[in-house]
């Protein structure tokens, strides 16, 4: 069954006894294999022989891969175990932390750890209620529809939404040095976007950590944490097919309530530092991948085109932001304590309950703007 998996992926990793064997199949957008492999490797440091034997196969694309629509019918076979960093209702693909918790250096954006200290040091430069009282967004339009929904929201002659907007050319930001890129630069609004590109995005955590009320385009996709996340709470939901004027309302919403949505904002914040503390996503890392281990009816063993990884030689094969990033989420020596206990899990109708009660929490939103709306017109009438 794992080698079915094998035109789904990227690579093909293998621990035994402790140490870490990858296959390689094809190359991925940039490094994002190379840092995945370097998080896992991390891991194994963290702690030393509890990570038991496996052999996975890993994705590194933006969408997932193993769709549930292909393995069903009366002579559907059974879908292959394909490890990713996002998934959604119509797929089957295993969730895993993405590379850049480790860093990515082709855009000059640290490990995760550094680049969450830098966004703290950051928001704390401009107090909230100082803070330009408009939506923020920047980033590359070009990756889906609903980004291209997103442009027509953008400040023109002949509307305000209250929305600014402002494109991202990476290729031009390399050779100015990253000048307008800096994430802990982008704090200065009391608002930001959260829209997904070709599936969901790495941008939501760092959106998420400025203390600004993030409002979040209604996704189709989810990554390992952000089903905790509930509406009002950590962040303020936003219709894809009446974007508009739900980010205007949204704004105008916030100004009128300017301590609760700044208690939305920090909840949200407040996620990203505690939530995805490493600590925790390492140990989300070890209980996902002892869980999937349990799964295997066969013993792993190393496959004869597998190569053996370790962190100190892969640091030291690289050069600049790779070396100088890895270097950075190095863990230096094993944890003193254990993985934390896993929960027991969800029984489907608790999960159920809780999707209900974000829709009902959503429905509510709705319901405020259109009485918004309803009021606006009757005092211009």
């Amino acid at each position: 069954m794992i080698e079915r998996g094998k035109p789904f992926a990227h690579f093909r990793l293998v621990i035994v006894q402790g140490k870490a064997y990858v296959e390689k199949y094809r190359k991925p957008f940039q490094t994002r294999d190379v840092f995945t492999i370097w998080g896992i490797l991390q891991l194994l440091r963290l702690y030393p022989g509890k990570v038991p034997d496996l052999d996975l196969m890993f994705n590194c694309e933006d969408k997932p891969v193993i769709l549930k629509r292909d393995y069903q019918g009366p002579n559907a076979t059974s879908p292959p175990p394909v490890f990713h960093y996002c998934a959604d209702k119509d797929s089957l693909d295993i969730v895993f932390p993405d590379w850049t918790f480790w860093g990515w250096a082709e855009v000059n954006m640290m490990p995760w750890e550094n680049m969450l200290s830098a966004i703290k040091k950051g928001r704390q430069r401009t107090k909230w209620e100082d803070r330009v009282p408009y939506a923020y967004w920047r980033g590359n339009p070009s990756l889906s529809v609903g980004r291209k929904e997103l442009l027509k929201c953008n400040l023109s002659n002949n509307h305000d939404w209250n929305v600014r907007i402002y494109r991202q050319d990476w290729r031009k930001e390399s050779k100015e040095g990253f000048k307008n890129s800096k994430l802990e630069n982008q704090c200065t609004h009391r608002y930001k976007i959260y829209i997904e590109g070709r599936a969901w995005s790495v941008s939501e955590k760092y959106i998420l950590a400025c203390d600004s009320m993030t409002l979040v385009v209604k996704p189709k996709y989810y990554d390992f944490f952000s089903r905790s996340m509930v509406p009002l709470h950590h962040y303020w939901p936003i219709r894809t097919e009446n974007i508009c004027k739900d980010l205007k309302f949204a704004v105008e919403w916030g100004n009128n309530h300017t301590e609760k949505a700044r208690a939305i904002g920090k909840e949200g914040s407040k996620l990203t530092e505690e939530f995805l503390a490493m600590e925790n996503v390492y140990d989300y890392m070890f209980h996902v991948l002892k869980e999937y281990s349990k799964l295997l009816k066969f013993k792993p063993t190393i496959p004869p085109n597998a190569k053996r990884v370790c962190a100190e030689t892969m640091a030291c094969s690289e050069q600049g932001l790779f070396k100088k990033f890895m270097e950075l989420s190095m863990v230096k020596s094993p944890s003193h304590k254990l993985p934390c206990n896993l929960p027991p899990q969800y029984e489907p109708h608790d999960i159920q309950a809780l999707l209900a009660t974000n829709e009902d929490i959503t429905r509510q939103v709705q319901t405020w703007e259109a009485e918004y709306r309803r009021q606006q017109k009757d005092q211009m009438q």
